[in-house]
């Protein structure tokens, strides 16, 4: 690992649409135009369904993503279906689970491991997402050196020093002392880390800003009773335990935006901005043009370049960038779950401790 990469000024993909060429015989063609899109533009993420072999990008809104569709069909001269996109919310936690770790029992109860999960400050946040303390599994050697960086933004140092891992917002600390043979599971620990880290207990959506503390364990003697089938669904099952003990939340993409239109207008725009659950922060005029300012969520955003043209007659210009995130208001928590939920063919049934502590 890297200790301090140099500072990442791009925003991390909060929309989704799947994409695959009409024509079968453009395949070859469509993956490499992919793969040059993705090392071009370092807020495009690209991944492929395995279920259905689709690829899968990632963007900073519906409108980065149309963009990057016009350029694969016009300067590729490839055709393709892109399906409605989707937002990705990310899972957190609002408290945490202090003095009560969760255990993680493997599944021939021979091992076990015991999380706590706490939600880390927006100013810690901010720097790991800016890579300022790196990503990716620490080195030994490197630990001591990343643990001081840390304790620049008032996190206790020695603690930070036991840092295992890094992975976007959340890091992972071996907080446990004198367990035998832990050094041994050190990659499968960090391998579950990182499974939850691409899906949460609530709807498997990313997730952000936490920090995994492995408070304890114990480890079966012979080594081939703490493989990676014992210890990595152990593992995954204790954070996940955990940050359902933690009281989980939910956040969703906010996009901030800027939209300049004729005051004859403007009520129309503010109408629009409003409807879609959004905030108006201010409204500078300038002569017959008032532009408005506000924050909407991503997920309310779709479909807003054309119904702006409509409500101003085609005389609003507008922009956004993005806003990070915000948590999702109460009301919709588990409408939002739900349909993730549904959409992923996850079982209706909100996840409680005892899903994963069996």
């Amino acid at each position: 690992m890297v200790p301090f990469e140099p500072i990442r000024h791009y925003s991390e993909p909060v929309v989704t649409v799947a994409v695959e060429p009409k024509s079968m015989k453009d395949l070859p063609k469509f993956i490499d135009a992919l793969r040059s899109l993705a090392k071009a533009d370092a807020s495009l993420q690209v991944s492929t369904n395995q279920e259905t072999g689709e690829a899968l990008l990632a963007g900073m809104g519906e409108l980065h993503l149309e963009i990057t569709t016009y350029r694969i069909e016009e300067e590729q001269g490839i055709k393709v279906n892109v399906s409605e996109p989707i937002v990705v919310y990310r899972e957190s936690v609002s408290g945490n689970n202090h003095g009560h770790p969760f255990e993680g029992k493997s599944p021939n109860r021979h091992n076990r491991f015991y999380v706590e999960v706490e939600k880390l400050s927006p100013e810690v946040i901010t720097a790991l997402r800016e890579g300022v303390f790196g990503d990716g599994a620490v080195r030994n050697k490197d630990a001591k050196e990343i643990g001081n960086r840390f304790s620049e933004y008032g996190m206790d140092r020695d603690q930070m020093r036991k840092i295992y891992a890094i992975n976007g917002t959340n890091v992972l600390i071996n907080d446990t002392k004198g367990i035998q043979a832990l050094h041994e599971t050190r990659e499968l620990i960090i391998e579950a880390f990182n499974a939850v880290c691409n899906g949460g207990p609530l709807a498997e959506e990313p997730t952000m800003g936490l920090m995994v503390r492995l408070v304890d364990a114990k480890l079966h003697e012979d080594a081939i009773h703490r493989g990676p089938a014992q210890t990595i669904p152990a593992v995954r099952n204790a954070i996940k335990g955990a940050m359902i003990r933690a009281r989980p939340s939910v956040l969703e993409p906010m996009q901030k935006l800027f939209v300049s239109v004729p005051n004859d207008w403007l009520g129309g725009v503010t109408r629009e901005i409003t409807q879609r659950r959004g905030i108006i922060e201010d409204m500078p005029a300038d002569g017959e043009v008032t532009t408005v300012i506000g924050t909407v969520p991503v997920g309310e955003s779709f479909g807003f370049s054309n119904d702006i043209r409509a409500a101003s007659q085609g005389r609003a210009i507008w922009n956004t960038e993005n806003s990070g995130f915000e948590e999702l208001p109460q009301h919709l928590y588990e409408d939002v779950i739900g349909e993730i939920r549904k959409r992923k063919g996850l079982k209706a049934e909100m996840p409680t401790e005892e899903n994963y502590s069996d």
